[in-house]
């Protein structure tokens, strides 16, 4: 038999070996995430995961009793938010457990886990000038599929990068593409430790721990290569 008769045989394998290969790379962030809710929230597991907080909560008795979203970053690079018009809504306090990471060849090292309890206060303030209005405008821009990638492209950054925009602590981030057109927002490494976390130390750690238990890596998870 020959294989060449078969080509949906080798797209079936390729597809198979990225989703692995992406489930590896990104295994870093299960597993920090799994620590966090079996170590502190009593093994709590979302039923969904598209639930609003990855840790409600009634799942949060030992820790200030607000809804929890763990989060897997690499060392000095921007926290990733979500969409962004979801965050904008967030009007109740809140947990973000911020694991840091460096690579180190195959493995993950953790530097620094940190677990700020924001304010709505505080939280607005973050957004600085920037109203509702402003976001929809953006997002509407993005998503009118009627004009081409590249203007699309064109006209957001444009937008982005003028005020209130550029105003604002927290960061929005097009993204744009054959595949998507969607309005994320994200914070600047530095930002969080000035904003959210000002008495923590940046620099990476020796031992990363959370509420005085030591995170238990490293953990096997190769870099990722970008195409």
């Amino acid at each position: 038999m020959r294989l060449s008769r078969f080509p949906f045989l080798f797209v079936a394998f390729g597809a198979l070996a990225v989703a692995l290969s992406a489930q590896e790379v990104q295994r870093h962030g299960l597993v920090f995430e799994e620590w966090v809710r079996d170590t502190f929230f009593d093994g709590y597991r979302p039923p969904s995961y598209t639930q609003k907080w990855d840790i409600p909560a009634e799942a949060n008795r030992a820790h200030g009793g607000v809804p929890v979203n763990p989060k897997a970053i690499k060392h000095g690079t921007a926290v990733d938010l979500g969409d962004a018009l979801r965050q904008f809504a967030i009007n109740e306090p809140f947990m973000l457990v911020l694991g840091f990471w460096r690579q180190d060849g195959e493995e993950k090292h953790f530097t620094n886990i940190l677990a700020p309890i924001i304010t709505p206060e505080q939280w607005r303030a973050l957004w600085g000038p920037v109203t509702l209005d402003d976001l929809l405008r953006l997002d509407r821009l993005i998503k009118d599929t009627s004009v081409s990638i590249a203007e699309t492209r064109r006209l957001a950054a444009k937008m982005k990068n003028t005020p209130p925009f550029t105003q604002a602590v927290i960061q929005v981030n097009p993204k744009i593409d054959a595949r998507q057109r969607r309005l994320q927002c994200s914070i600047r490494f530095a930002d969080v430790f000035k904003h959210l976390a000002p008495a923590v130390d940046p620099t990476p750690q020796a031992q990363a721990s959370l509420w005085n238990v030591p995170f238990p890596g490293p953990i096997k998870s190769p870099p990722r290569v970008r195409k």
